[in-house]
């Protein structure tokens, strides 16, 4: 473990979604009882998250604005410290339930600032919260036209040369080769390298997590029955078993306790999975890991993006705006993704 989170806590910079949606509820009940050894700084806006503290029922005195997140992560204060990356909002952006292109500038700004500050060892992980892709996208803000999610977001503004999009849960775990994509251009993008990419990303979180515990990884197939031998399609055969193959050769070298299996059809390798066969799943695309993390484990499992040079985790739902200032956001996703986040830095420090 590295000297620096041996000594103090784990800091967390968690960016709190659309003002809006109840990116602000979760992140405000999540931090306001963080685990043992972490210390988290909120980015958003400082009276809107205020505001919404007192509809929650919480003291809004607890929260005070940080001078900067060295000063906040520094303190020995029990209160939680608020950075504004933003402007002050209007009245109208800040509103539960009423998304507004300002409010989704506002959300982007909280994203970029809570990298940058991650990258540049000012904190040890980034948690965010839900945002809005169309609020974003109509917000005109830099960046905004390209935004399809925080995943392909992160990557472009760390630099970083590949990224898996995975969920954990206390289950299991699943990643996709392919993420925000129309089906209609899913198969032209199951290439071996990045099958090995999304591969070699899963085996590497799974033995960070385990702590040398031998852990079983499955691949999924792209078509019905994995391809049935080549009849519905030969993917499996001339992309994926290859990939395996490539994958299996670079885990053995690098000398880490991770089993790789498939293809396995789609459908049994996540049931398997869920079932405790193994760790994880790799699957081609997002829906086929999105439906069985959320019929498994909606409102706590957890987005992680693997691959960046960051600690990046996200609650695993959207923002509700319906929900939002109403008392009835369920702060159990944030929790986890704080829990994730802390484990990752110390398994990382190790």
């Amino acid at each position: 473990m590295s000297a620096r989170v041996r000594r103090g806590a784990v800091r967390l910079v968690v960016s709190t979604g659309s003002p809006a949606g109840i990116g602000p509820d979760v992140s405000l009940l999540a931090t306001m009882k963080l685990p043992r050894g972490a210390k988290a700084l909120l980015l958003g806006d400082f009276h809107g998250l205020r505001e919404r503290a007192t509809l929650l029922g919480l003291d809004p005195s607890r929260l005070v604005r940080a001078r900067s997140a060295e000063a906040a992560f520094a303190s020995e204060s029990a209160e939680t410290f608020v950075l504004a990356p933003h402007a002050k909002l209007s009245s109208r952006a800040k509103k539960p339930g009423a998304p507004s292109p300002e409010g989704g500038a506002a959300a982007l700004a909280f994203i970029d600032a809570g990298c940058d500050l991650v990258a540049r060892g000012a904190g040890d992980a980034l948690v965010t919260g839900p945002v809005s892709k169309a609020e974003i996208a109509s917000s005109g803000a830099e960046g905004s036209r390209t935004f399809l999610g925080h995943t392909e977001h992160l990557m472009a503004r760390l630099g970083a040369p590949s990224v898996t999009m995975a969920f954990w849960s206390r289950k299991f775990t699943t990643s996709l080769v392919t993420t925000h994509l129309a089906v209609k251009d899913v198969p032209k993008r199951i290439t071996k390298a990045a099958v090995v990419r999304a591969t070699l990303h899963t085996a590497r979180f799974l033995a960070g997590l385990a702590g040398g515990k031998p852990q079983r990884l499955v691949v999924s197939g792209l078509n019905p029955h994995a391809g049935e031998d080549g009849l519905l399609g030969r993917e499996e055969i001339e992309r994926i078993s290859p990939a395996i193959i490539e994958a299996r050769g670079v885990i053995e070298r690098e000398g880490l306790a991770v089993v790789i299996e498939g293809p396995v059809p789609a459908e049994s390798a996540l049931r398997l999975a869920h079932e405790g066969h193994y760790a994880g799943a790799v699957t081609m695309f997002h829906d086929q890991a999105t439906i069985a993390m959320k019929l498994t484990g909606f409102g706590e499992a957890v987005n992680v993006s693997l691959g960046l040079p960051i600690v990046r985790t996200s609650v695993d739902h959207g923002t509700a705006f319906d929900r939002a200032g109403t008392g009835r956001a369920d702060p159990l996703g944030m929790r986890e993704a704080i829990g994730l986040a802390v484990r990752m830095v110390v398994g990382r420090a190790r």
